[in-house]
């Protein structure tokens, strides 16, 4: 049997879920790291110790401290750096953190777009980038994890309706 003229009028119109995935990339697309609410640094001067970095990191509970000079970051230290650099090196705790941080940071704008910031930290390998103002002064830092939990608000039903393990099959008619 054959298809109904209303039928094929509306044949190619996209079904709901089309609409949902085509207005979730519209807003990914057009969402900006001012949208992400990004918070303060931690901060710490060039001259702060390792020791002081891993404490304030650990106290604040960050992935992430920018090292700034004038308000401006000139360096970034990170917990791979700190594995890296300083445990993996037998570096002492009360060097300076200059000595270890990565300098001159890749950094990022409020005004820029999520897939911006997504494609920088890819391609540079970065977890964490600090937010400066068009003067260059830091306002906060933004890291992945942000970007990933943004993402996910923006979809809720799909990611919270997701099994608890993937692939997962009843042994028995009535589960288990």
């Amino acid at each position: 049997m054959g298809t109904s003229e209303f039928d094929e009028a509306y044949a190619d119109e996209p079904d709901r879920h089309e609409r949902e995935m085509e207005s979730l990339g519209q807003a990914i697309l057009t969402a900006t790291i001012r949208d992400l609410e990004p918070k303060p640094a931690g901060t710490l001067g060039e001259m702060a110790t390792i020791r002081a970095a891993v404490e304030l990191m650990l106290e604040q509970k960050l992935g992430a401290i920018i090292v700034e000079r004038d308000g401006q970051p000139v360096g970034i230290f990170t917990e791979r750096d700190l594995m890296r650099r300083v445990v993996a090196a037998g570096i002492d705790l009360d060097r300076a953190l200059e000595e270890v941080m990565t300098p001159d940071p890749e950094t990022l704008r409020l005004e820029d777009g999520i897939p911006y910031a997504l494609n920088r930290m890819t391609v540079g390998g970065f977890r964490n980038v600090p937010i400066v103002d068009d003067e260059g002064a830091l306002v906060g830092i933004v890291s992945q994890r942000e970007v990933v939990d943004y993402i996910v608000s923006l979809l809720p039903s799909h990611v919270i309706n997701l099994p608890p393990v993937p692939d997962l099959e009843a042994r028995h008619k009535h589960g288990g």
